[in-house]
């Protein structure tokens, strides 16, 4: 291994700005709910802190007992590059594969019954009639 790579292992994790929000807040918010400290605060230390939980919370990052761990997403490696097509289409295929899409979806329409532009003509010519 490098060093730098050791020297991170052994490191203590940094939080973000985010994170240490993130954490301060859920542990505040734990203690205003009557969790129990875990640190041992004596009563004029609470007096001092004003006992808010913020700062009680606060108290107990700095000191490095919380419990809490944070997963950081890094994203996925893929060892495998996308492989090119070594087949080669030509032109027929493709014009063949084409009308055959082509022929399947006017068999549809016609299972379907859809208009045709015969359909609509006659219809237009019908409602000419009553517009003024």
């Amino acid at each position: 291994m490098s060093a730098t790579i050791l020297k991170m292992k052994t490191q203590e994790p940094e939080f973000t700005k985010y994170e240490t929000a993130r954490i301060l807040g859920a542990r505040a918010l734990q203690i205003a709910m009557d969790a129990p400290l875990l640190l041992k605060v004596s009563k004029e230390e609470l007096e001092r802190m004003k006992y808010d939980p913020l700062n009680l919370a606060e108290a107990e990052f700095k000191a490095g007992v919380l419990p809490i761990s944070v997963k950081r997403p890094f994203p996925e490696k893929r060892e495998a590059a996308l492989k090119k097509s070594k087949e080669k289409i030509s032109d027929e295929k493709v014009e063949e594969e084409e009308k055959k899409e082509e022929e399947e979806i006017a068999k549809e329409g016609e299972i379907m019954e859809l208009a045709t532009p015969d359909d609509e003509s006659e219809d237009d010519a019908g409602d000419d009639e009553g517009e003024v």
